[in-house]
């Protein structure tokens, strides 16, 4: 099992197909299931693993209309289950009192299902391209008792959207000999990319702070 996880995290898909064939389906609906749907596993590799996939399609080891659906259905599943996580059980933790006194204010609470009504499409959307932020917001989205119909409708758009743009993006540039080759370069990439956003906005809280 560690081997299999580390062969994951260095995007060895050789690896994989030679060891499992096509049960390398299954293997990567759970790495995208288990990244979006557990809020204690946001160290999965998402984009990266997308993009990798798309390129491996490209090359004949996958088919693509497969893996695109399979992966979408993934997402979604995984986003859910990670709502009515923040919403059954995240929700009950936040109001938990220690020593009479409540572990997260209400205020703190109504904040959040606040910026939730006002900005959740958004962030559910948004939310997807960024590592770790994704694996967070559909807790969050629960804890903030977002209606379930906007957050589902709004998950499925972001889903898709994730889905399609890497993978498409590493199959139709899967053709080009120089990312075959470097594709751990390629990967690294990505993930910069992924988390460049997050990057921005600490500088930014830096500069408002002096």
């Amino acid at each position: 099992m560690l081997e299999l996880f580390r062969h994951l995290i260095h995007l060895d898909f050789e690896w994989l197909f030679q060891h499992y064939g096509t049960a390398v389906y299954f293997i990567l609906f759970l790495v995208i299931f288990i990244e979006t749907g557990l809020v204690i596993m946001p160290f999965l590799p998402g984009d990266s693993l997308l993009f990798t996939a798309g390129l491996f399609a490209k090359l004949g080891y996958l088919n693509m209309a497969y893996l695109v659906l399979l992966l979408f259905v993934a997402a979604v599943l995984g986003d859910n289950v990670n709502y009515w996580m923040g919403r059954k059980i995240g929700l009950r933790l936040m109001h938990l009192k220690i020593k009479g006194k409540a572990l997260v204010k209400q205020q703190s609470l109504d904040k959040t299902h606040s910026f939730y009504e006002r900005y959740g499409t958004k962030t559910i959307i948004m939310a997807r391209f960024v590592p770790i932020v994704r694996t967070f917001a559909p807790f969050a989205a629960g804890i903030a008792e977002m209606k379930y119909r906007k957050f589902f409708s709004f998950d499925v758009l972001g889903g898709a959207l994730w889905i399609f743009s890497l993978t498409f993006a590493g199959y139709f540039l899967g053709e080009f000999d120089w990312i075959r080759t470097h594709i751990e370069m390629v990967a690294l990439a990505i993930i910069f990319i992924s988390i460049l956003p997050i990057l921005i906005e600490i500088l930014k809280a830096k500069r408002v702070k002096q």
